[in-house]
């Protein structure tokens, strides 16, 4: 089965996190949710399995509930989980995840960004990173690092849409098309 569409995805997500903001739990169900998600990503056998028809869903149900026992994932999120698995709607857990995120992260008023390097940043750069894309977007920033050594030198902040390019690689490029024009 196909991945769902956005659209779905975001159904199932804004269902859960309505129920977790009635409970005062947004980040800890979506902790779960995460969680979830990242095991099933992580691990092509439990793709194939919880999605191919060949298994008989009691044999789906039986390992995912053994999975959510050793993550101790219960109450609302293990009910949502399962019911994603008898709809035929697990494969679709990890952009389910992102809407849910993205849904906690505007309910507390903060956004993630991705800072992509050349090599580590040591953490006073990083820092500054992070206040200054806190004062262009007004929210508390989550900074989520990655090393991309084809920049060359600068960094590219990714908050959303907004992609802040001030690598070298990318100055580079201006500079060609300048030439070349």
């Amino acid at each position: 089965m196909a991945a769902l569409g956005g659209s779905v995805a975001r159904r199932y997500a804004r269902a859960m996190f309505e129920v977790a903001v009635a409970q005062g739990k947004p980040a800890e169900f979506g902790d779960q949710i995460d969680t979830i998600a990242r095991l099933f990503q992580g691990s092509s056998e439990l793709r194939q399995t919880l999605s191919n028809p060949v298994f008989k869903d009691a044999e789906k149900r039986r390992i995912l509930e053994a999975m959510l026992g050793q993550a101790l994932v219960v109450g609302p999120v293990r009910s949502f989980l399962l019911l994603l698995l008898e709809r035929g709607r697990f494969v679709s857990l990890p952009a389910i995840a992102r809407a849910y995120r993205e849904m906690a992260d505007a309910h507390a008023g903060q956004v993630r960004a991705t800072i992509t390097s050349a090599s580590p940043l040591d953490p006073l750069a990083l820092d500054r990173l992070r206040q200054a894309l806190e004062r262009r977007t007004g929210k508390k920033v989550l900074v989520e690092t990655a090393v991309d050594p084809d920049l060359i030198g600068g960094v590219v902040a990714r908050v959303g849409d907004l992609v802040l390019d001030g690598s070298v690689r990318a100055r580079l490029g201006e500079l060609r098309q300048k030439l070349l024009n």
